[in-house]
Order: C-alpha cells, then sequence, then structure tokens
C-alpha cells in the first residue's frame, strides 16, 4: 500500500522569485501602447500575484483595448529583448527574466524534498511562460511539477489554476492525500480555501500590511529561511 502524499503547492511571483521590477516594466508599456494613463506606484504593485487581464480590468483599460493591452504585455513580458538584465549587465533580456530568485529558496526546496514532500510551482502566470522562467533559475530541478494559467484565458484565477494542479498531480483526498499552497497574496489564499486547502503567506512577497492574515491565511512566515520548517509543522499538526 503506497503511503499518502503530502503535496506543497508554491506560488512562483513574490515566493520563489523577486519579479516585480520586470512585471511592472511590461505593465507601463501596454498602457503607453493602448494610450490609457499608467496607475501610480502603488497600483503597480498590485499587478504583482493576480491574473494580468484582470488588473488591468480593475485600472481602468477599457474593454475594447483589452485584448491589445494583454498581447503587448506577453510580447514585452516573453519576448522582446529590452530591458537590462540586472543579474548580468549589459545583457538585453524580456520582462520575465528582469528577475531574480530569494535568497534561500533552492535550500528551502531541497530541505522539503528531503523531507519527503511532493513540489509544484502553482502559479497564475500563463503555464509557457512560467516554465522557461522555471528553467532559468533551475527551479526545474527542484520541484515535481509545474502548473498554471492558460493562454487562452479559460483558466485564470489561483483557484482555477490550484483545481488544475490537484487534478493533474492526481492527489486523492479520500486515499489520505494532503496538499497545502504557500503563496504571498491574497489570491494565493482565496484560491486555496474555495479548493479546500489551507495557504501558508510567504511574509518577503509582495502583499499589503496584513493582506494575508486578513484573507485567513494558516500562518504567515516572514523570512525565506523558515519555509521548510514551517511546511513541516503544518503537515506535523494535521497528522
Amino acid at each position: 500500500m503506497t503511503e499518502p502524499r503530502r503535496v506543497v503547492l508554491l506560488d512562483l511571483d513574490g515566493t520563489l522569485t523577486e519579479s516585480g521590477p520586470g512585471i511592472i516594466k511590461c505593465v507601463i508599456k501596454a498602457f503607453e501602447a493602448v494610450d490609457v494613463p499608467v496607475p501610480n506606484d502603488e497600483a503597480l504593485q498590485r499587478f504583482i500575484g493576480p491574473a494580468i487581464i484582470d488588473s488591468m480590468k480593475l485600472n481602468g483599460i477599457p474593454p475594447q483595448k483589452l485584448d491589445e493591452a494583454v498581447r503587448v504585455y506577453r510580447h514585452f513580458y516573453g519576448d522582446a529583448n529590452v530591458f537590462n538584465d540586472p543579474n548580468e549587465p549589459g545583457r538585453k533580456v524580456p520582462g520575465r527574466l528582469v528577475n531574480s530568485m530569494y535568497e534561500g529558496i533552492p535550500e528551502q526546496l531541497r530541505k522539503m524534498r528531503e523531507m519527503g514532500y511532493y513540489l509544484a510551482v502553482c502559479t497564475a502566470k500563463p503555464e509557457y511562460q512560467a516554465i522557461p522562467i522555471c528553467e532559468h533559475f533551475h527551479l526545474t530541478d527542484l520541484v515535481d511539477g509545474i502548473y498554471g494559467a492558460s493562454k487562452d484565458n479559460s483558466r485564470i484565477t489561483k483557484e482555477a489554476v490550484i483545481t488544475y494542479a490537484l487534478d493533474r498531480i492526481g492527489v486523492d483526498r479520500n486515499a489520505g492525500d494532503r496538499a497545502l499552497m504557500v503563496g504571498d497574496r491574497w489570491t494565493d489564499v482565496d484560491g486555496a480555501k474555495l479548493n479546500g486547502l489551507d495557504c501558508l503567506g510567504c511574509g518577503w512577497g509582495y502583499a499589503e500590511p496584513n493582506e494575508l492574515r486578513e484573507h485567513g491565511a494558516y500562518r504567515v512566515v516572514p523570512f525565506v529561511s523558515e519555509l521548510a520548517d514551517a511546511v513541516n509543522d503544518y503537515f506535523t499538526e494535521r497528522q
């Protein structure tokens, strides 16, 4: 008889990587392209985490310009080598690589794997964008799967992506399998709850003050160095 699995779903932006600078640069390009005023700095920070199309709707992109704004964003984010690489001065990269991995994340992922956890990236970023980012930072060597939103916008909410990931992984809660979401924004917490999961909040990401607790995060850990032990505490407490 196989042992029940313990699955850890890991958000990407603001949890594993510090992706804000690249996302914001591409958002600005998109607003400029469709001639809509660029949101202020505070509003731009809120683009990190939720699906890009939802954030654009909330920040004044009219319906008739939405498809073009998303197209421009995706072009600069995924294809256009126009931004300076923060990790290699002088090199031009697309927005997705104006990005860096949080210090200590590889060690924490290795530690969780040694503890026997199944690790999967679970992001509202389109899967075709998430995979090359994970490959670039060698995250593909440290996790068991990568699951994201669909390119056609049929699967864009965090709730839908979590449902998709659990299904693809084959999580069987009736057989004793258990799962935990790990993320830095309210969308991670709400998406987890709608799937009957708890969410461990990451205090080093892009959440506003008290955002994670107000939405019902099981716990918020302030430092990357605490991640693996916090995950292990969760599953141990709920045996």
